[in-house]
């Protein structure tokens, strides 16, 4: 069915759940449509974005072949149902059949590869991981060479398993490939290192030689969220929750009965990547498009995306607000993109005035959402054929709670919000994770409400009439000047408004008399122009809450990103920390003052 408004989210829950008829798992999720389309196109993966018409290509019989020998080959290691494997990868096929192979044989650990090798070690030490599956010695990465000094001092881990580039270069290189990871290979003949595609050639394709059963609340997947501070969190991530999310969203789409195709240029390390461009398309039997190793980071892939979308007649996509406003540097006019039904927006919340831009200037249809790594993915969104409002995440996705609650400071409930009243946004449902793997981080996130639980996400945000959700922030980004709670977007918002400004983030500075104050760190269009002075002039007119008029603008050449593409605002707090810091001490009369924030 359409769904228009929450009535329509209402009444499709007339419908138990247990009628739906979900697949247990996520293997067999992708074994029902490769049983009933199997020559349909699967997957397709370009190597890089200069001959992105040179593709890889899996139709639904081949994909879940690969994926069922991925699984055989982590069973024939030693992996049972309780036993962890850890991928360190770029954007890769292996990527995918590590990632779903892998659930089928036991857990997965999906793992950041721009983290260091000190860090990475430690969450394969956390996660107890028997596997580890990353990329074979290749010049020009980093991978192996900062992963194998930390390897001895990991007691749990048997087998590396390596992932070889060879078959998507040339012959000369991928021969060269090849030799550099057999020498490697000898250089540690005490251990036991394997190559994917071999390990998995001497597999059957037809059948799990583990013969494993499955239930909807197995252990699917380990996912790493937050760590702005220290390591991540693990979320402990359950076969129900991953095929249900995956489910729910589609639902929500609309997409029916007609096959689409999408790309995949988010990391396959963070939910969206993993369920949205992944187990919601082939669920749905769908065309996915692997754009290069690095995805949206890869060289070209941005400026050559029309023609990318044009070639692959690509029907939707998902980004974060940085890759909208990326893709609005390069010009579309001269391709057909009306296969372009629509692009998702998540991870991070889009402003306003980028939102407006994008459809105004290239006609697609942008569909704000929102959801957590602990939540799966996705829980709320604006529907596609019901109104979509800009700067809303839209509304919640069938079977799936969530409302707007007021917490008290010891984060109790005390009672539901008011309409448009903001207060934290909670969720329930099968789509909830177990918890975090260390029970430490466990204290506090949930709430029981009239006998069920819910997760308090640590966002704010408040619903409307209609039951449209809007974010305002999270707990953990409030300015808080002299006592006065402040909200980023107050500030962030108005000032994206400015026709020079690209991308705005707003962050508290310490002040020794209000405790913050708010200071915008401002990334300015390609070609245009404009000076601080200009800027806060333009905020204080703006911006209308008089203590969010920010005591600073910076113009940066760039903001900080996470390696998905959202503003990292804590490099910009640990900016300002060192700055007040260094002026403090110049205003002491103190020269020649070391600061390091960690």
């Amino acid at each position: 069915m359409a769904f228009r408004s929450l009535l329509d989210v209402q009444q499709a829950e007339s419908v138990p759940l247990e009628a739906r008829g979900l697949a247990t798992s996520t293997y067999e999720t992708i074994r029902r449509s490769a049983q009933a389309h199997p020559d349909s196109p699967a997957l397709s993966f370009f190597f890089d974005a200069q001959h992105f018409k040179q593709t890889h290509h899996w139709n639904y019989a081949q994909f879940f072949a690969d994926i069922t020998r991925a699984a055989n080959a982590f069973h024939a290691l030693g992996v049972g149902r309780d036993d962890v494997i850890v991928f360190v990868l770029p954007n890769l096929p292996e990527t995918h059949f590590t990632i779903w192979g892998g659930e089928a044989a036991g857990i997965v650990m999906a793992i950041n590869p721009l983290l260091d090798g000190e860090q990475i070690a430690a969450l394969i030490d956390t996660a107890r991981a028997q596997v580890l599956v990353t990329l074979a010695p290749t010049p020009g990465t980093d991978l192996w060479p900062k992963l194998m000094p930390h390897l001895a001092q990991l007691p749990t881990l048997r087998d590396i398993v390596w992932v070889n580039l060879a078959p998507y270069v040339s012959t000369g290189k991928g021969l060269t490939l090849r030799l550099i990871a057999a020498a490697e290979k000898m250089r540690h003949q005490g251990r036991r290192i394997h190559d994917l595609r071999s390990l998995m050639h001497r597999q059957p394709a037809d059948r799990l030689t583990s013969e494993r059963q499955f239930a909807s609340d197995d252990t699917a997947s380990y996912l790493c969220t937050g760590g702005t501070t220290g390591l991540p969190k693990i979320a402990v991530r359950t076969h129900g929750a991953e095929v249900f999310d995956a489910w729910s969203t589609s639902a929500h789409m609309e997409f029916g009965d007609t096959r689409k195709t999408n790309f995949c240029g988010l990391p396959l390390f963070h939910a969206n990547g993993q369920m949205v461009t992944g187990l919601m398309a082939w669920m749905n039997a769908h065309h996915v498009v692997l754009g290069t190793p690095q995805g949206y980071r890869g060289a070209g892939v941005l400026p050559s995306f029309w023609a990318i979308a044009e070639h692959y007649r690509i029907n939707f996509f998902t980004g974060v607000p940085t890759v909208y406003a990326a893709l609005l540097q390069y010009p579309d006019d001269s391709r057909d993109l009306s296969s372009l039904e629509f692009a998702i927006c998540g991870a991070a919340p889009m402003p306003v005035e980028l939102f407006r831009e994008f459809e105004r200037r290239t006609h697609i249809r942008i569909l704000e959402g929102y959801g957590l790594t602990e939540g799966t993915c996705v829980t709320s969104c604006n529907p596609p054929d019901g109104d979509r409002l800009p700067g809303s995440i839209g509304i919640r996705l069938c079977y799936q709670g969530m409302r707007v609650a007021i917490l008290d400071d010891k984060g109790r409930y005390l009672r539901d919000a008011n309409v448009d009243e903001v207060g934290s946004i909670i969720i329930p449902g099968p789509n909830l994770f177990k918890g975090y793997l260390e029970d430490h981080h466990n204290a506090g996130i949930w709430l029981t409400i009239d006998g069920l639980r819910w997760l308090i996400t640590g966002d704010l945000g408040r619903q409307d009439e209609r039951g449209y959700f809007w974010l305002t922030g999270r707990n953990k980004e409030l300015i808080i000047r002299g006592g006065h709670n402040i909200e980023p977007k107050l500030i962030e918002e108005p000032l994206q408004a400015h026709p020079a400004v690209a991308m705005v983030a707003a962050v508290g500075a310490p002040d020794a008399y209000a405790g913050e104050v708010p200071v915008a760190y401002v990334q300015l269009r390609a070609g245009h122009h404009a000076t601080e002075s200009e800027l806060l002039s333009f905020a204080s007119q703006t911006i209308h809450e008089r203590a969010a008029v920010p005591k600073r603008i910076e113009i940066v050449e760039s903001l900080p990103v996470t390696a998905v593409g959202k503003i990292y605002k804590p490099a910009l707090v640990q900016r300002e920390i060192k700055r007040t810091i260094l002026a403090e001490a110049q205003a002491a009369g103190i020269s020649d003052v070391s600061v390091e924030v960690v």
